[in-house]
């Protein structure tokens, strides 16, 4: 039985906008999701709370998206402090084959089956 998906890698990356950084962040700083994993870069740090704002986009992000699903046409996010002018742009870098059975161990139930119960 395939239990394959496919999702999106994605490049996460500080970008400048007309107002300045108060925050920590520099221009091209940036991180990957690869699957469920964030790949930062050595030397690199990125703040807890722009994080923290990132973090509940980027699942949907990675997935296949309607063409007029503003999740798709909406690639930077605003740092979460108002003061702040950085910006994080989110840009889909590649697709990876996934596996149900290497995610989770809860099984994989297909409609038939359901319809049987």
């Amino acid at each position: 039985m395939d239990d394959t998906f496919m999702l999106y890698d994605l490049k996460v990356e500080v970008v400048a906008t007309e107002k300045p950084m108060v925050c920590s962040h520099r221009v091209g700083d940036s991180f990957l999701v690869q699957g469920e994993n964030l790949v930062f870069p050595a030397d690199t740090s990125f703040s807890m709370y722009s994080l923290a704002a990132l973090l509940p986009l980027l699942p949907a992000k990675q997935r296949e998206l309607h063409p007029n699903d503003w999740m798709l046409s909406d690639t930077e996010i605003a740092c979460p402090d108002p003061n702040c002018g950085a910006r994080f742009k989110i840009t889909r870098v590649g697709r990876r084959i996934q596996s149900h059975g290497q995610c989770t161990v809860v099984p994989l139930v297909r409609e038939k089956e359901k319809d049987n119960d």
